[in-house]
């Protein structure tokens, strides 16, 4: 006999009444043979004794199980669309202030594989670098001055990110 192991994890409710499972509720489950393979069937402790099912007979094993509810998914920290719509926004407005900021974002979005550097090229005689990034989903290209930052510049200007994201600034 050749068969799959391909043995489902708890479910979030009983087989028999429907009834969700509370967080950390003591369950019973059992496992079947079935024509298509084996099946994991779950109850509630009330429905345990009334298991009767079609597949009753075929049953391999029994246990006893705690439910854990699923842990809620953490926000994330920065929202994707949030400093993506930011630097484009910045990047329309064109302001040499915000070099750095813009540059910052890009890289950011770099490093969460949202946009991909295809190219630096460095005019002649200007000394300065220009980092050609590519959107990954839309294949738009951001032409990005690199202001060549120095390590203690990339503090204050990380700052300004986060406050242009509405991020709280991590206190020191």
């Amino acid at each position: 006999m050749n068969s799959e192991w391909n043995i489902r994890a708890c479910a979030d409710q009983c087989m028999r009444c429907q009834r969700k499972f509370a967080d950390k509720e003591n369950l019973m489950s059992r496992l079947c043979f079935a024509p298509e393979g084996y099946l994991r069937e779950d109850f509630c402790g009330g429905c345990w004794p009334e298991r009767a099912t079609p597949t009753a007979a075929a049953e391999v094993s029994a246990w006893a199980a705690v439910w854990h509810a699923p842990a809620p998914k953490a926000p994330e920290p920065l929202k994707k669309e949030t400093a993506e719509s930011l630097l484009r926004e910045l990047m329309e407005t064109d302001d040499p202030a915000k070099r750095n900021v813009i540059f910052i974002l890009a890289v950011m979005l770099e490093r969460r594989r949202i946009l991909v550097e295809k190219e630096v090229q460095t005019p002649e005689g200007s000394g300065t670098k220009i980092r050609v990034y590519e959107h990954k989903q839309t294949g738009e290209s951001f032409v990005v001055p690199d202001p060549q930052l120095r390590l203690s510049e990339i503090e204050h200007v990380q700052r300004e990110v986060m406050e242009l994201l509405g991020i709280a600034a991590p206190s020191s």
